[in-house]
């Protein structure tokens, strides 16, 4: 991808090396909570259930700062998320303007370890979030890590697909997407709920190829093998994969993201048409 000349955001909070100390939600309504917040996030349940320093909002957390120390690797990290950042908001600030819309740019906050938001305070075993709350993109940059090593997705464009998709989640927000798909959660069964959560993750990712697309019309970021990478990435974290590697078998009705066909699919989609009227996950039949 080439980024290295593209411009930096001015939206980075950068909150690594500030280490928040939690009360531990056992259980009980603090656990309900936590889930409900996951549920709205499109993140697995089961991920918040299995984590031990997770609380919500108002719960009571201390936050202490240090001095942060990043390697050269991570500082270079730091600066290209900025880059791919401020591309976003380039691209969507286009497009909203097509629609007669103003785009109203998130921050992303880079952590270390914790982070409390407006969501509630997760820990980096969470992955990369977005909290519509206060309109934020939260990231670890030890995902990118892990992104590589664990799931076997390298490259730049696989990590520039990462935060495109958060702000796709963002775009959903603004457009109201993300609020309707929450006022129906409380009315439908649990597998309806993961439904409409894996229709969220899906135009989320179309959303990203959509961002792509008119990227690299206008700026020509993309080189060879980055769409590959894009969707290795998007394959390597599908519900079916991620459920088989973990437990060695699928159960489709727990997905809340997509399989990595749907995700690979949705993201081809957005980026082969470029209209964000191809990514309505919610009217298709077969998603």
């Amino acid at each position: 991808m080439r980024w290295t000349t593209g411009r930096r955001s001015e939206n980075v909070e950068d909150r690594r090396g500030f280490h928040v100390s939690p009360r531990v939600a056992g259980g009980g309504i603090g656990t309900i909570v936590l889930v409900l917040v996951a549920l709205y996030l499109g993140v697995d349940p089961s991920v918040i259930l299995n984590q031990t320093q997770m609380t919500v909002p108002g719960a009571g957390t201390s936050t202490q700062s240090a001095p942060y120390s990043a390697s050269p690797e991570e500082q270079r990290l730091a600066e290209f998320v900025s880059v791919v950042l401020a591309d976003t908001e380039d691209t969507w600030h286009a497009l909203f303007r097509g629609m007669e819309k103003t785009y109203e740019e998130p921050r992303l906050v880079l952590f270390s370890g914790s982070v409390e938001s407006a969501c509630g305070l997760a820990s980096a075993a969470v992955g990369p979030f977005y909290c519509p709350a206060d309109q934020k993109l939260y990231i670890d940059l030890s995902f990118y890590s892990d992104l590589k090593n664990r799931f076997g997705a390298p490259g730049d464009f696989a990590q520039a697909y990462v935060i495109a998709h958060e702000v796709g989640h963002h775009v959903q927000n603004l457009l109201g997407i993300a609020e309707k798909v929450r006022s129906l959660r409380g009315r439908i069964s649990e597998a309806e709920a993961n439904k409409l959560s894996v229709m969220m993750e899906l135009q989320a990712d179309c959303l990203s190829g959509v961002w792509a697309y008119h990227a690299d019309k206008a700026r020509n970021i993309l080189e060879q093998g980055d769409v590959e990478e894009a969707l290795n990435a998007a394959s390597a974290i599908g519900d079916d994969r991620l459920q088989r590697k973990s437990r060695g078998y699928v159960t489709p009705d727990s997905f809340t993201h997509g399989s990595s066909a749907q995700r690979m699919r949705w993201f081809k989609r957005g980026l082969e048409s470029g209209n964000i009227g191809q990514c309505n996950t919610f009217q298709t039949a077969s998603q």
